[in-house]
């Protein structure tokens, strides 16, 4: 039978959650004071529409932080929480437990953005021999203790065309019924 109208309702969906995700991550910002649409990130989200033995397969994909993004991380003490595509409130499946940040990438960070700090001092870092200042260690322990807070960039716009998708499904289906009807079985 030909699903013309589905696959193609599920491009379009697919298109618009994708559109929708790096509109958010274009708002929001990285650490570099960057948008994040306008990084490996945002140009990473893509999709796929598949046929299959059982009908349609709509896959998503991103780099793999982005999910990190998306729901967010636990810290030690403060549980962060994700808006999931259903609308509901869900606490992330991430979470840091025994290590935080790695304070030698936090060290770079903090130089490439030119922050100073000041009485904090500078070691060495056990793993890689690095200076490290002390200042990195602290954000380290901050982000390993409050987590990251969730974006939700991929789940909201999933959720509000999913709700959207669940109400065109039957008339797309009609369509596709009818189209078939017409075509393989014209009245002579």
């Amino acid at each position: 039978m030909l699903v013309n109208s589905i696959e193609n309702y599920l491009k379009n969906f697919a298109k618009k959650v994708v559109k929708d995700s790096k509109d958010i991550l274009a708002k929001s910002k990285d650490s570099m004071g960057n948008a994040r649409g306008d990084t490996a990130l945002g140009d990473s989200i893509r999709f796929e529409v598949e046929l299959t033995s059982t009908g349609f397969s709509t896959k998503f994909y991103m780099n793999d932080y982005g999910t990190y993004l998306d729901e967010g991380v636990s810290g030690t003490k403060e549980k962060q929480s994700y808006t999931d595509y259903k609308g509901k409130t869900r606490k992330s499946s991430y979470s840091y437990t025994t290590k935080g940040p790695p304070i030698d990438i936090l060290s770079k960070w903090i130089k490439k953005k030119g922050i100073q700090p000041k009485g904090l001092g500078r070691g060495r870092s056990k793993n890689t021999g690095q200076f490290v200042s002390g200042f990195a260690y602290l954000i380290s322990k901050k982000i390993k203790r409050d987590g990251i807070k969730s974006l939700s960039f991929f789940q909201k716009p999933a959720g509000i065309e999913y709700e959207k998708l669940q109400k065109d499904m039957l008339k797309l289906i009609k369509a596709d019924i009818q189209n078939y009807l017409t075509t393989f079985y014209r009245p002579k």
